[in-house]
């Protein structure tokens, strides 16, 4: 039997609105480490986002080659794939040396589509399974190989058009591939044990697809203008690893082409979501079953919540018991609650309101991290008197937007344009914030 745990979205060296995630990252990668002991896995395989950063810290690194060296000990397979915020240098420069330590690592898009297919092993040294391992692919690699130039007077829907058949194409051709050497596997099985063996082929991915659930912490950079690619684009693998999206979910209602998410809140808007990575195990048989969810413990509970001065505390004590707080859980690396207050009414108007909350959660173990004013739907960001602390970047853009007289058509456009600017700005100003946070001193 061969054992796959998936895994994505890591997100290492991210700073929470201030906060390192650094002791969380330990604490999950403690807790993958026992639980790839306990369950026995055979591979490992993280479907991209490594890091959050293009030039993640130094401790994110750390964290990263140190796990791959405890799983080389295991003796466990990994595979490690490229995403959207991964630098393909930062992941390629210690690649060759992660192969002593059986971990293949694939940053993007590669000239020899033979490294992006990977035998799977089992216990016993033999391939069970054929991955086609593919990272995130940018635009302009998946162009160059497969030779095709930019063509100008094209509206949008032939650019995305052509990226759906483009990206499409390259599933199919990796398909095939891996479905000739998964042949040529069984047959060299067979011949060395006098058995048979079916050996299926799995796939993998970091993208958007069609109707999967986002969140605010997803930092889309789109594979040009293509936003999402449609789930009946992909082959028909026997598993689809994706990586991306970070709630948990499956891909156009087949339980097994999944989104595992990411194991950590990345977000307040992830505050409830059901943290978890997936185990797959495929027979000697070479059948693959249903996916089981392994639930990622709640290292550092966050908590958002809608309320009024004269309801906060009592909201915040009942969120406070929900969340377990008076138990004292073993696997808690945070001591307090993460909070973000949404107020609503009159109170939200008033100039001390954030005094007033302070002296109303004096001495609850909470830190409040986010304070804006809830959004009514019948008035503008103008009207409701919002502050630029308030308000996302997609906010402000989409109340300008909304002022001018333009095509719907113009308007889409405009919004992809802002967000394919707005995710290359957040990249690379995350790692000179993180900079000066470290170069600040306490007199």
């Amino acid at each position: 039997m061969l054992r796959i745990l998936h895994t994505s979205d890591w997100h290492l060296g991210q700073h929470f609105i201030g906060k390192s995630r650094d002791a969380c990252h330990r604490a999950f990668f403690q807790w993958l480490t026992e639980t790839i002991q306990t369950q026995q896995i055979d591979v490992l395989l993280v479907a991209g986002d490594i890091f959050d950063t293009a030039t993640p810290p130094s401790y994110a690194r750390e964290l990263y080659h140190q796990l791959l060296a405890d799983l080389y000990r295991l003796k466990v397979q990994v595979i490690v794939l490229g995403g959207n915020h991964d630098s393909v240098a930062v992941l390629n420069e210690s690649a060759s040396l992660l192969k002593v330590l059986n971990t293949c690592v694939i940053p993007g898009l590669a000239a020899d589509l033979s490294t992006h297919l990977q035998p799977l092993y089992d216990q016993a040294g033999f391939p069970a399974a054929m991955l086609v391992a593919l990272p995130f692919v940018r635009a302009r690699d998946l162009s160059a190989h497969q030779g095709l130039l930019s063509v100008a007077g094209q509206t949008e829907q032939q650019k995305n058009r052509d990226l759906q058949q483009q990206l499409g194409q390259l599933y199919e051709t990796l398909y095939q591939l891996a479905t000739k050497q998964a042949a040529d596997l069984a047959a060299s099985y067979q011949q060395q044990t006098g058995q048979p063996r079916q050996i299926p082929v799995l796939g993998s991915g970091h993208l958007t697809t069609v109707g999967a659930s986002r969140s605010e912490s997803v930092r889309e950079i789109y594979i040009g203008s293509l936003e999402a690619f449609r789930a009946d684009g992909f082959p028909p693998f026997a598993y689809l690893a994706l990586g991306h999206i970070h709630q948990a979910q499956q891909v156009g209602g087949n339980p097994f082409f999944r989104y595992c998410g990411a194991p950590l809140a990345l977000g307040f808007d992830e505050a409830n979501q059901h943290k978890q990575v997936l185990q797959i195990d495929i027979s000697d048989q070479g059948e693959v079953q249903l996916p089981v969810a392994l639930p990622v413990p709640d290292v550092q509970p966050l908590a958002s919540l809608t309320v009024n001065l004269a309801t906060v505390r009592a909201c915040v004590q009942q969120e406070l018991s929900r969340r377990g707080f008076t138990e004292e859980p073993h696997h808690r690396v945070g001591k307090t609650l993460w909070l973000e207050l949404i107020l609503s009414g009159e109170d939200a108007l008033l100039t001390d309101v954030q005094a007033q909350l302070q002296q109303q959660l004096a001495e609850l173990p909470v830190e409040l991290l986010k304070l804006r004013r809830a959004k009514t739907a019948e008035t503008s960001l103008v009207q409701a008197q919002l502050t630029l602390q308030e308000l996302t970047p997609e906010d402000v853009f989409a109340e300008r937007l909304a002022h001018e007289q333009l095509s719907d058509e113009t308007k889409l456009r405009l919004s992809q344009l802002h967000a394919d600017v707005l995710s290359q700005v957040q990249l690379a100003a995350q790692p000179a914030a993180t900079l000066l946070a470290s170069a600040e001193v306490t007199p």
